[in-house]
């Protein structure tokens, strides 16, 4: 089985995020840059395979600039096999819409019976590039598993909702995503480590895909900074707390 994990390099959701003041992007210079956390959960689902089949081949997928191949060698370092790295200036600030269709021509090229990823990232939150992806492979999407198997060419697995839990399947291959409940990632060890700067990652660009969907970027309209934080309203029980508790929620729009 040959197995695509989609990851992404985020800002450590530890440290505080401010937005560029020259083009309202994301500041991602401002801290520490890390794989995001659900991406390891993807990606431990795919180890987790491998370690019952060692013939299994995992190949991550990133999109991003130089530094993203730091968050693809943190994926090798942990036991994947091989990576695919999609760097092209054009794609800064790419959106939604761009990102799966460059994503999908990448993918196609790796040729993976099954695909999997994380099913929002921290950074953008927006959920919905997978199945994008999907729809642009013209695969099934099987989203939000906190349980997953994979195995006799088939995927399955359980969402938990608000009703319920809910058992799906589909027949590979299929995109699949995971949430926060699925398994914590592992470590690297000494060795992955060391292994990790033999491994092959490839470097691909918009043009060596061959995609033509028009370069689509989010337009910012207006942007300001997070006003600052300021103390709280202190309110005195001289026999009207109650009240004066029930107007400051009803005028601040809190119930």
């Amino acid at each position: 089985m040959k197995i695509a994990v989609l990851i992404k390099q985020v800002p450590d959701t530890a440290d505080e995020r401010t937005l560029d003041p020259e083009t309202g992007w994301l500041n991602r210079d401002a801290g520490d840059n890390i794989v995001d956390e659900i991406n390891e959960r993807a990606l431990e689902v795919a180890l987790q395979v491998k370690d019952k089949d060692k013939s299994t081949e995992i190949v991550v997928l990133a999109m991003g600039p130089d530094e993203a191949s730091k968050a693809i060698r943190k994926a090798l370092s942990m036991g994947a096999d091989s990576g695919v790295h999609v760097l092209d200036d054009s794609l800064a600030g790419a959106d939604a819409v761009r990102t799966a269709a460059v994503l999908a021509a990448a993918l196609k090229g790796i040729g993976a019976d099954v695909i999997v990823a994380g099913n929002e990232s921290t950074d953008g939150r927006g959920g919905v590039v997978p199945a994008m992806v999907a729809e642009h492979l013209g695969l099934p999407l099987v989203g939000a598993l906190s349980v997953i198997e994979l195995s006799g060419g088939k995927v399955s697995g359980e969402r938990q909702g608000e009703a319920g839990t809910l058992t799906v399947s589909a027949v590979l291959p299929a995109v699949v995503t995971v949430t926060e409940r699925t398994a914590e990632a592992r470590f690297p060890n000494f060795k992955g480590i060391l292994t990790a700067k033999r491994k092959p990652v490839n470097t691909v660009s918009v043009a060596d895909l061959g995609v033509q969907d028009p370069a689509a970027r989010a337009v910012l309209v207006a942007h300001s900074p997070r006003p600052a934080r300021v103390a709280g309203k202190k309110i005195l029980d001289d026999g009207t707390a109650g009240t004066l508790l029930a107007d400051y929620l009803i005028e601040n729009r809190l119930v």
